[in-house]
């Protein structure tokens, strides 16, 4: 018998789990699975779910609420960070999780519908380590889930015709972004920038000065518009915080940044310090030469 009704879908897999079985044989590598699995079965009745099945490495799962998913999404996070056992060549095994809050059919033990597939899309669109969510999701979390949670990108999906809206919930204790240490205040001066310079094709935009943020991409609606093929809707902002200049990544192709000294990085839906001047390219490495390179100077 089919029954439809609303609930929040969840999928989680353990991510490189090939790679587990080829270093450590069948017998083993299955074992660490299936210990991941178990914490990721318990996180989701801990918090009111229902596991639909479990496919290999990867489990399905239902919550009345959002809020439900996302607690238990975080609760599968730190279970499995916190195994030492759980690690290869002194590498953490880790997990990616999506979520998707719709209706969805009921039937024999198991679910269907197009919930169903947006969720799978959200865990396909995770990195290890990270829970993305949509933003139907996003709209029924708690207050203090919400504010945990930031947009990195914009993207279509299968059997959608508009693109959706991608986040990411940040559950983690301490909210370590930076893919580099974060430059730190030099406490003999007292040095702190107060605003930061960007150009692009002949014009300048600040940040700073009563403006503490500046977006870039393709979308007509940023600060910054810049087109390319590389280059995602909502592709990445500069913003002044905790007294310190961050290029927060939120595109599918990631954002590079040269220093003046010749630095580089790369940072993909994650965030870097800026310091001193330098360049950034969207999707790309930036050249001094190119049209497509935005400059940067951080101002006292």
């Amino acid at each position: 018998m089919s029954n439809e009704t609303e609930v929040a879908v969840l999928f989680a897999d353990v991510v490189g789990s090939t790679r587990l079985y080829e270093v450590l044989g069948d017998l083993k590598a299955r074992d660490m699975v299936v210990a991941c699995v178990d914490l990721m079965r318990a996180a989701t009745e801990r918090n009111r779910g229902k596991v639909i099945k479990t496919i290999g490495d990867e489990i399905l799962a239902i919550f009345p609420t959002a809020n439900d998913a996302v607690n238990a999404a975080g609760e599968m996070q730190q279970d499995i960070g916190a195994r030492p056992e759980l690690s290869v060549q002194g590498q953490h095994v880790a997990i990616r999780i999506g979520c998707h809050f719709g209706p969805v059919v009921l039937e024999n033990k198991d679910i269907f519908g197009a919930s169903v597939h947006t969720a799978n899309r959200m865990t396909s669109q995770a990195k290890a380590g990270q829970i993305i969510l949509t933003s139907a999701m996003v709209e029924r979390l708690s207050p203090e889930w919400r504010a945990a949670t930031r947009q990195i990108d914009v993207t279509s999906v299968r059997g959608r015709t508009e693109e959706m809206e991608l986040f990411e919930a940040i559950w983690q204790q301490e909210d370590a972004t930076s893919m580099l240490p974060s430059i730190a205040i030099d406490a003999r001066t007292g040095h702190r920038p107060k605003r930061v310079r960007l150009r692009y094709q002949g014009v300048d935009y600040v940040v700073g000065d009563g403006k503490e943020s500046l977006t870039m991409g393709r979308a007509d609606e940023n600060d910054m518009v810049v087109h390319g093929p590389l280059i995602s809707r909502i592709h990445a902002r500069v913003e002044i915080a905790r007294n310190k200049v961050l290029l927060v990544d939120q595109s599918t192709n990631g954002t590079f940044v040269t220093g003046e000294e010749g630095r580089e990085a790369f940072v993909r839906r994650d965030s870097v310090s800026l310091q001193g001047k330098g360049l950034i390219g969207l999707g790309k490495q930036p050249t001094a030469g190119s049209q497509d390179a935005i400059r940067y100077q951080l101002e006292d």
